[in-house]
């Protein structure tokens, strides 16, 4: 059985300045958002806008969303081994950013699969969740082995409570980066692992998929996104 004790002290570690920087690698990072307009991304626009330089998802008291949640969605590119970037703020509500994800419906853009996820309150940031499919698969603080029956071998590496005082900045831009090789996905904000999942259950588990960002159904709500960048990897060598 893997061991994630080095992971663990890597992710705990891990600061901005230990990621990729775009003088290491200019030409491998790609831009996702212009900074002007949604161009590139399908979505819902009574919901999604850019104001100020950033996207914004956004629900108020007479326009909620009821039943489901919607994504802009990056459109045109589904990759698998990658290293995602980007810079999140949230007042209110929970959002999430997906990936390896599937478009289950492009009328009111509902999508599922893997999430990021985001939340106003103290309890969902940095976990990672499999949105309209197993739910929850690691809490914040965990590593999580997904056998091919689907059960689950859990290693709680940090407290829950103490990684979202030491990693999540309430109402503040955050730094999210996800990380997926194979079938290892990692989740870290501002430098800090918060979850990892290895997700050996084939009729579940994805390799490639859609990037989406989530508002979510429930109270008023706004989200932003910035500085959006994607690093698609080469696939690492079979064992």
């Amino acid at each position: 059985m893997r061991t994630f004790l080095a992971i663990i002290a890597v992710g705990l570690l891990f600061s901005a300045g230990a990621h990729p920087s775009r003088a290491d690698e200019p030409q491998a990072w790609q831009s996702l958002f212009n900074g002007k307009d949604l161009s590139g991304w399908k979505y819902d626009e009574s919901y999604w806008s850019v104001q100020d330089g950033v996207i914004t998802g956004q629900t108020t008291p007479d326009h909620l969303l009821k039943g489901y949640n919607t994504f802009c969605v990056l459109a045109d590119k589904q990759p698998a081994d990658f290293q995602l970037r980007l810079k999140y703020r949230i007042v209110g509500g929970n959002s999430g950013v997906q990936y390896r994800s599937k478009v289950l419906d492009d009328q009111k853009w509902i999508v599922g699969g893997y999430q990021a996820d985001i939340d106003s309150t103290p309890t969902y940031s940095g976990i990672n969740y499999h949105e309209r499919g197993r739910g929850i698969l690691a809490d914040r603080g965990q590593s999580v082995e997904i056998a091919a029956s689907g059960a689950k071998r859990v290693t709680q590496f940090a407290d829950k409570e103490h990684l979202q005082e030491l990693a999540v900045k309430p109402e503040q831009w955050n730094d999210y980066l996800i990380v997926a090789r194979g079938n290892h996905l990692q989740h870290f904000i501002n430098g800090v692992l918060t979850a990892e999942v290895i997700d050996d259950q084939p009729d579940h588990a994805a390799s490639s998929g859609v990037i989406a960002l989530q508002a979510h159904a429930g109270p008023p709500m706004i989200v932003q996104f910035k500085e959006i960048e994607l690093l698609e990897l080469q696939p690492e060598p079979a064992e």
